[in-house]
């Protein structure tokens, strides 16, 4: 499956810490499986490269009508092994010979003499350290201080000041647009809609940069405003969003036909695994004796809380494994502790991601319940997250993963057991409601087979 996806994720991450270097003093914060879209950028402009794109893709994107992309959201984190000081080390060519460095000098101070503006040093050498990462893969990246941490304040704590939105972005075109709109959110009170293409956020043009610095213009302080300019069926919209400060749950149920317990999960926060428990409980309660799983446009999450997740609903086994370059193998296991003895169905399309693909390709693998819908993204590596003394971090991509059966889905995504594209089945004017959704339909349909 071509992967011409990128996606950026508003709301999750998890923590930890392990000194791993000297001078500087680094600190392994943790390591994630994570379909997210990179943020390499900083927002400070002076020295944001993707921003001189200008117009670049938006015309081809927005007319050619069909973006192939995931999400605004999570990671699926996991604890990386210790490194101790004095243990990192380059193990090939050193990169800042003294070659290297004339040249960047050179080019630094014809910069400094001659751009027509003034610029900030700071910038220069912020941009050499997201330089080094350019190259890598899509996943890997630079923070500065104050993108890492945003990142764990909504990662870790599932809150954030913005409007409420999930966004997705092509990487071929750079067209942005509405994954889905939080309910209760300034968003939704606005009108915004999913399915909506943002062109504009305030003065910047969304296609001239990356998702990730996007979404540092649509956040911002409580009560300031965001200007969008969006389009939607070819109107141009506009919208003035105040920011708010934001807690969205992350999972939701309800009783279908009386016997079928039904929970949508949109992420995998660290919250999200208590949210689960309490829906699994309540739906019990009420008589559920089938569930259907809802990961549709769930781009992942923290790795411990699929786990966690999965671990109730599993006997004892395998849920995953990851190996590094090195064929080094770490395992993830479900206990015999709680399992779920239900018919299970779980929903996925081309926006489930990472952690959705996990807790899939678990259900799959170990034949626990029916996969439906479409092919998955395919984010099969895994990152590992560290900071540096000044509070600044970056992500690289260290491992691979793969479901129970041994498959590593990176680039190919999980395929259904039943295939079956999304279509509304009412009207025009009608809402949305389960009984209109044609693959909440099949579920139910196969649910009453078993």
């Amino acid at each position: 499956m071509a992967n011409n996806k990128r996606e950026y994720e508003m709301e999750s991450a998890e923590s930890r810490s392990e000194v791993i270097s000297d001078e500087p003093v680094f600190t392994v914060e943790r390591s994630e499986i994570k379909a997210e879209r990179p943020g390499r950028r900083d927002p400070n402009e002076k020295h944001s490269r993707n921003r001189q794109r200008g117009n670049h893709g938006f015309a081809k994107g927005f007319l050619s009508g069909a973006v192939v992309a995931v999400i605004v959201t999570t990671a699926v984190i996991s604890a990386a092994p210790g490194i101790e000081s004095g243990q990192l080390f380059s193990s090939g060519e050193k990169v800042l010979d003294s070659d290297t460095a004339n040249k960047i000098e050179t080019l630094a101070a014809y910069i400094q003499s001659s751009y027509y503006e003034d610029v900030d040093i700071e910038d220069l050498r912020e941009g050499l350290y997201e330089g080094l990462f350019e190259n890598l893969d899509i996943y890997s990246q630079y923070y500065t201080a104050e993108e890492y941490e945003s990142l764990l304040e909504s990662s870790l704590e599932g809150t954030y000041c913005g409007i409420g939105t999930s966004l997705q972005q092509d990487t071929e075109t750079m067209m942005v647009s509405v994954v889905r709109v939080y309910e209760g959110s300034p968003a939704e009170e606005a009108g915004l809609e999913a399915g909506d293409v943002i062109y504009m956020v305030d003065e910047y043009e969304a296609t001239s940069m990356e998702l990730s610095e996007l979404v540092t213009y649509i956040r911002g302080e409580e009560s300031t405003t965001v200007h969008l300019v969006t389009y939607r069926n070819g109107e141009e919209i506009e919208y003035d969003i105040e920011r708010r400060n934001l807690t969205f749950p992350t999972v939701s149920s309800e009783m279908l036909d009386d016997s079928v317990g039904y929970i949508a999960v949109s992420e995998f926060t660290d919250a999200t695994t208590e949210q689960f428990s309490t829906a699994l409980d309540e739906l019990q309660d009420a008589g559920m004796e089938s569930l259907i799983v809802d990961l549709r446009s769930n781009p992942g999450g923290v790795l411990t809380t699929v786990c966690d997740m999965l671990d109730e609903i599993l006997p004892e086994g395998l849920i995953l494994y990851t190996e590094d370059r090195e064929g080094n193998r770490e395992e993830y296991m479900s206990t015999d502790d709680t399992s779920l003895d239900l018919p299970l169905v779980v929903l996925v399309d081309e926006n489930s991601a990472s952690a959705s693909e996990i807790f899939a390709g678990a259900i799959q693998d170990r034949e626990a319940g029916t996969i439906v819908g479409t092919t998955t993204y395919g984010k099969g590596v895994v990152q590992s997250i560290r900071t540096l003394s000044d509070g600044t971090a970056f992500k690289v991509t260290t491992h691979r993963y793969y479901t129970p059966g041994g498959t590593c889905i990176q680039d190919i995504g999980i395929t259904p057991d039943v295939e079956i594209e999304y279509e509304f089945l009412g009207g025009e004017d009608d809402e949305y409601s389960y009984e209109l959704d044609n693959q909440i339909q099949k579920a139910l349909e196969i649910l009453q087979e078993e």
